[in-house]
């Protein structure tokens, strides 16, 4: 579905991603783990367009996406939910799912869109007529995950989605996105420094360390390595 090649990522003289290569199967969970400067959001943010990539290859179902504008590569099916939710804090519940749509040519359907998300985040739809802003944080994230969704995406971008939220809803967010996997069929490329949920949800994994992928492999075998127990799970 998407294979990134080659790929470096330059900010001025310096190079965050150093020539790294990933691939994200169709309808699976991959995740991408690693500490702060890594160039994990980096690489999500150039995937969406909006960061311009010094060199490599991002293909998205075999076409090559690399210069894209962010507004094109919505259109494509590809929608990220942005570290720190960045919902409409101003606007509702509704109008922040609407914004979501814009893309869509079907905009009588979004009805239809919206029942499958409130199957999914029905404390949404007790908060349909709230502003944004009046959300609890882990309010705020469901609401920009399903902000994401209203695009209808084949692929799901999630940066930090646990980031900033209360403990006891961390669990209910990484269910949410279990189930928006097994249930729509969305593939989810996951940046998450929880790496004990992102391991457990995920069918393969990154690890990346200034700017390099250091190791991969299936989250169900690194989750019991040694090296990444000891860096990334506190053991």
């Amino acid at each position: 579905m998407l294979r990134i090649e080659n790929l470096h990522i330059n900010y001025g003289a310096i190079n965050a991603v150093k020539g790294i290569n990933l691939e994200v199967k169709e309808k699976s969970i991959v995740s991408l783990i690693g500490a702060n400067g890594a160039g994990k959001t980096t690489t999500l943010r150039t995937i969406s367009g909006l960061i311009k990539a010094t060199k490599g290859s991002i293909k998205y179902f075999g076409k090559e996406i690399i210069n894209l504008p962010p507004n094109k590569i919505v259109e494509l099916g590809i929608s990220q939910t942005p570290e720190g939710r960045l919902i409409f804090s101003n606007l509702t519940v509704e109008e922040n799912l609407l914004m979501g749509a814009y893309t869509r040519k079907d905009k009588t359907e979004y009805k239809k869109e919206l029942e499958f998300i409130f199957s999914i985040f029905p404390r949404l739809k007790e908060r349909m007529k709230q502003s944004g802003g009046t959300l609890s944080g882990g309010e705020q994230q469901m609401l920009a995950i399903a902000r994401a969704i209203m695009s209808k995406p084949k692929l799901l971008l999630l940066d930090e989605p646990s980031l900033g939220i209360a403990p006891k809803l961390v669990q209910t967010i990484f269910e949410k996105i279990v189930a928006l996997n097994k249930e729509a069929g969305i593939t989810i490329l996951l940046v998450e420094q929880n790496a004990n949920f992102s391991l457990a949800i995920s069918d393969y994994t990154y690890v990346l360390e200034t700017g390099n992928v250091v190791m991969e492999g299936k989250s169900d075998e690194l989750i019991k390595d040694e090296r990444i127990r000891k860096a990334y799970l506190g053991e």
